[in-house]
């Protein structure tokens, strides 16, 4: 092997092997921090407890798991099929200056930070929705935001999925003498699936994660929601609101949140690996 070529394989070994020791020491970290409480308690009391009220001695965790599934599973499931249908004007409708144009304009929606998204849903949709259904600040606020934040990069990825579909495969369908819609629906979503899938599944766990947006606009009130117009309180959103001034076991109980999240975000990213190696439809 040529020297060039063996620097820049230890190279990439390196970098991977860093990139894997940085996670495996930031779950040792939520591990060490947040075992402690759960070896304590035990793990059904975050399910189990009245309420969160840990200077009580009372860790629920189930409403804000809640809050942060739903509003997580809304904004994905808005933002997947919009993100698919603006790649697929952008690939194979749209003339080549708007396409060009509209991912542009995709780009930057996508590169806006989160705080910005908030402080939007804040002044202009959380006032709309009080108009319709008091207080505003709700889930159906935290759903439409993070959708905004999410579709762009779906969108993104979807293009770059329907970019990778062989030609031939486009090119043996419309010989078949399939139109545009025919071809679309019989080749090219079959053979880019797998890629779809897969930026759902990495855009859901973003989604997870998000915490300045969702705290700016959902109510952060600790409970169940009964519709789209009550607030709730996200996982994020409350290690957000109540480090700063956390202690002892509430320090702790605030890594086990911590810890849950870094374990559904890692199961989602399984199943997008999984996804990703799955041979398309036929």
């Amino acid at each position: 092997m040529p020297r060039r070529d063996r620097i820049l394989t230890w190279a990439l070994r390196a970098a991977a092997c860093t990139a894997a020791a940085t996670l495996a020491l930031i779950v040792c970290f939520l591990a060490t921090e947040a075992l402690p409480l759960v070896a304590k308690i035990g793990p059904l009391r975050f399910l189990r407890d009245a309420l969160w009220s840990p200077s009580s001695g009372l860790y629920q965790m189930t409403p804000m798991l809640a809050g942060s599934l739903l509003v997580t599973l809304g904004a994905v499931g808005i933002a997947a099929p919009l993100g698919v249908l603006c790649a697929v004007f952008t690939h194979f409708f749209a003339p080549r200056g708007v396409a060009t144009l509209f991912r542009r304009a995709l780009e930057l929606l996508a590169g806006i930070p989160s705080v910005v998204y908030g402080f939007w849903g804040l002044v202009v949709l959380v006032p709309k929705i009080n108009a319709v259904h008091p207080p505003g600040a709700s889930l159906l606020a935290g759903i439409a935001i993070l959708a905004l934040m999410v579709l762009p990069t779906v969108a993104l990825a979807a293009d770059a999925s329907f970019a990778a579909v062989p030609r031939e495969l486009v090119a043996n369908a419309r010989a078949l003498g399939l139109g545009k819609w025919g071809t679309l629906r019989l080749a090219v979503l079959p053979s880019a699936r797998s890629g779809l899938c897969t930026a759902c599944i990495l855009q859901t766990g973003r989604a997870l994660g998000e915490t300045m947006a969702v705290l700016m606009v959902c109510g952060n009130i600790v409970q169940f929601p009964q519709s789209l117009f009550d607030p709730v309180r996200t996982l994020t959103a409350n290690i957000a609101l109540e480090m700063a001034y956390a202690t002892g076991d509430h320090r702790a109980a605030l890594f086990v949140s911590g810890l849950l999240l870094m374990i559904v975000v890692l199961l989602l990213l399984l199943a997008a690996e999984g996804v990703s190696r799955a041979q398309p439809a036929r």
